[in-house]
């Protein structure tokens, strides 16, 4: 009896272990929103790490962050990092790609709970009077990280977050325009 047990329970391993190594690897979240204001007001939210607390959704997860700016005020090599409670972890961006109302590529480096890089860009494409802004995060999930997503959905959980910060990004942007 105890034999077919542990047989039972080694075939549902091996069975656990073949489904999440054949799960994808790579993954992106990606939010857009329409904001009543020009490129210019938009990307200048992004582009300049202290203006993400009046937008930032993880921010006010954890009010009492910790935060660290370095590098120049803001563009490519502007940097961020953050050190929260167990909601928020700690991490750093760094600016890589700055292009004026068009594109920003920050590399994002999470050290707590978890360490992983994912990389993150922000677009913004004026249409009339108004800029759609995207942002979007992908990276590479490992075998413990695609473990973990098929009993948790990434896309929902950072999505949700994504458009609070993006209805926020709308308030600011559209106030400063």
């Amino acid at each position: 009896m105890l034999t077919q047990i542990l047989v039972v329970l080694a075939v549902l391993v091996a069975v656990f272990v073949i489904v999440v190594a054949t799960r994808p690897a790579d993954f992106c979240v990606r939010r857009s929103a329409a904001v009543a204001a020009p490129a210019a007001a938009v990307f200048a939210q992004v582009n300049d790490f202290r203006k993400w607390t009046a937008w930032n959704p993880w921010e006010k997860v954890d009010p009492a962050m910790k935060l660290t700016y370095s590098g120049p005020a803001s563009g490519a090599g502007a940097s961020y990092a953050w050190e929260g409670n167990n909601q928020v972890g700690a991490g750093r961006m760094t600016i890589t790609e700055s292009r004026p109302s068009d594109l920003i590529r920050i590399k994002l480096e999470f050290l707590k709970p978890f360490a992983s890089i994912c990389a993150t860009e922000f677009t913004f494409k004026p249409e009339g009077q108004q800029t759609t802004v995207t942002w979007s995060m992908a990276g590479r999930k490992n075998f413990v990280t695609k473990a973990i997503h098929m009993f948790m959905n990434m896309d929902k959980m950072i999505g949700g977050q994504f458009e609070k910060g993006l209805a926020d990004m709308r308030v600011a942007a559209e106030a400063a325009k």
